[in-house]
């Protein structure tokens, strides 16, 4: 089972971590107001980074995932991205 833990560095900085059975790995995302009118407006920043990460590891495993990026860096990879977020 994989857990996804996130924590507020300042008010558009996180720490997420990613553990399973294999590790952990840590990755600073960076989610400014407008990512969350254009993804997910009635969201928080944690649960929009929390399904942004069930969505990427979906399709790839924890340790290809950016160290550091901001959020619509995933659209730019992965261009479903937006409107999946959307969907939720």
């Amino acid at each position: 089972m994989t857990s996804i833990r996130i924590t507020a560095q300042s008010p558009s900085i996180f720490l997420v971590s990613v553990a399973d059975q294999t590790g952990q790995t840590t990755h600073e995302v960076t989610v400014h107001p407008s990512d969350l009118e254009r993804y997910a407006p009635d969201a928080t920043p944690e649960e929009l980074i929390e399904a942004s990460f069930e969505f990427l590891l979906a399709r790839e495993p924890k340790e290809s995932i950016l160290a550091r990026f901001e959020l619509p860096v995933i659209e730019r990879y992965l261009p479903e991205y937006a409107d999946v977020m959307r969907s939720r």
